[in-house]
């Protein structure tokens, strides 16, 4: 019988990535249905905690300390830790994130073992001839259903598209010792902490987001007020993070972050195919525009045409009665 295997990010304060939780419980759904054995794998300079975490998702988990996976790009470490163990009994799947490090080490994996990688993954069933894989392609204009002409190869999940949920009971963390083949360092050369919400964006039940129609890093302080009172979280389009206007880690898109929060508060957002793509799985979406036939009309729940400030100053204006 083969084997499903998920690769573990470490998260904020050396915890487990959220991505990881989502991926791990996608794998558990494809191993009830195929058959397969499930494990997990966390590479890191300190992986007890991430591996502790993730086996309250998986029967399994291997963890794998190396030092320099806090010194050099993850990726590449552990994509030689897991070639390694791969040679000697290969996985039929690898499941990771489709965030920049799953990226980066789908492909460092695909060059060391040869297997196949289909990215950025919505969905992932297993068929008679192993995992059948839709993506979303052409900025989410299109979804494709794809599979590997062997029945294996590597898949980057894309966030957001599983809700995470623990299995009934823990796993085990196993520790392993591998030897890998050292691959060219890959230094990182600078951190950038971002100060920003109480939760990652990726993270939050409320996004309040501001697109190029607030005028400027001004308007971003309508849209900051209005997510504090909401208890959410700021986000953008790409034409204000190009304007500068907002940092980058504020984006949300093709581009930028893929969020699913309960409440989406859209101002100014015409609703462009590469923003629709980060945030059109909300739980509800309602947006503020001057224009009644904006693309985001077409799918938001609830378009209020009007100038964003008068409305965004009223809605502020109720919620802070409320509170008070």
């Amino acid at each position: 019988m083969g084997a499903i295997w998920v690769l573990g990010e470490s998260g904020p304060e050396h915890g487990l990535a959220r991505i990881s939780a989502e991926v791990a419980t996608l794998a558990r759904d494809l191993a009830a249905s195929s058959g397969h054995e499930i494990v997990g794998i966390v590479v890191a300079a300190e992986p007890s905690e991430p591996a502790t975490e993730l086996a309250r998702y998986l029967p399994r988990v291997l963890a794998i300390e190396d030092a320099a996976a806090g010194e050099l790009a993850w990726s590449s470490v552990a994509a030689a830790h897991v070639a390694a163990l791969a040679q000697g009994d290969a996985p039929d799947l690898i499941l990771t994130g489709a965030g920049p490090d799953g990226r980066d080490v789908a492909g460092a994996l695909s060059a060391l073992t040869g297997l196949g990688v289909l990215t950025n993954a919505t969905a992932v069933e297993w068929g008679d001839d192993g995992p059948s894989v839709e993506m979303s392609v052409f900025g989410g204009k299109l979804l494709t259903t794809s599979a590997f002409t062997g029945g294996r190869g590597i898949v980057t999940v894309r966030p957001n598209v599983t809700t995470a949920f623990a299995a009934p009971s823990p796993g085990t963390v196993d520790s392993r010792a591998t030897t890998a083949d050292a691959l060219p360092a890959v230094r990182v050369v600078d951190r950038v902490s971002e100060a920003g919400a109480a939760a990652p964006i990726e993270e939050a039940k409320i996004i309040v987001a501001g697109g190029r129609g607030v005028g400027g890093p001004n308007g971003f302080e309508l849209v900051g007020a209005l997510a504090g009172a909401l208890g959410g979280a700021v986000g953008a389009t790409r034409a204000a993070v190009d304007s500068g206007w907002i940092p980058y880690s504020q984006q949300i898109g093709q581009t930028g972050k893929i969020v699913k929060p309960e409440l989406y508060l859209a101002l100014g957002i015409s609703g462009a195919i590469q923003h629709k793509v980060g945030m059109q799985t909300a739980g509800t979406i309602v947006a503020v525009n001057r224009d009644p036939d904006a693309p985001i009309a077409d799918f938001a729940d609830l378009l209020v045409v009007g100038d964003l400030f008068e409305v965004g100053n009223a809605l502020l204006e109720q919620l802070r009665s409320r509170s008070g």
